[in-house]
């Protein structure tokens, strides 16, 4: 009978042991569940990861890749051509004049400050275009948006003329009247 009781002190010895090694199991598990949550919230909210990317960039570009990356993030910067362009157009047409609002768009403010700057040799490289338009062909979307990427060919190039740097990002019509 001594042999059987030493036997349920080890069997209850063991058991107990084994409770306190399922808890340990438990907490490990919870902590490394924990961490993951944390290191998926951490990394979709963009805190962590990604430095491979731009090691990448950097390599590859140097300072441009930086720039770029950069100049992506930032929001757009609109800025109004004013006063609207007017343009007549010859008598032979219907359409006798056509009248054009302009805001261009780039996310780097010294860009904007080189079309403010600028304005008049932008303003007459766009009357050149515009004037020199076949009404009828400016009476679809399709006409429009050829304009619209003309025009922007155009301010690009007065800006390389006059500074060296023609870049800009867009340009838009935000009115369009033919008559």
């Amino acid at each position: 009978m001594a042999d059987d009781l030493d036997l349920d002190v080890e069997e209850e010895k063991g058991k107990g042991g084994g409770g306190a090694m399922k808890w340990i199991i438990i907490g490990v598990a919870g902590l490394v569940l924990l961490g993951g949550a944390l290191f998926a919230t951490l990394y979709f909210a963009g805190f962590i990861g990604g430095e491979e990317e731009e090691v990448a960039a950097a390599d590859e570009g140097g300072k441009k890749a930086e720039e770029a990356k950069a100049k992506i993030k930032a929001p757009l910067i609109y800025q109004p051509l004013e006063p609207p362009f007017v343009v007549n157009f010859s008598a032979d047409s219907d359409v006798r004049f056509m009248q054009v609002t302009i805001q261009v768009a780039d996310r780097d403010p010294a860009v904007i400050e080189r079309v403010k700057e600028h304005s008049p040799a932008i303003r007459n490289a766009l009357v050149m275009l515009f004037s020199s338009q076949d009404p009828e062909a400016l009476n679809t979307r399709e006409g429009k948006e050829r304009l619209r990427k003309e025009a922007l060919e155009e301010v690009r190039k007065a800006l390389k003329e006059q500074t060296g740097a023609g870049q800009l990002e867009n340009l838009y019509f935000t009115s369009f009247v033919m008559q």
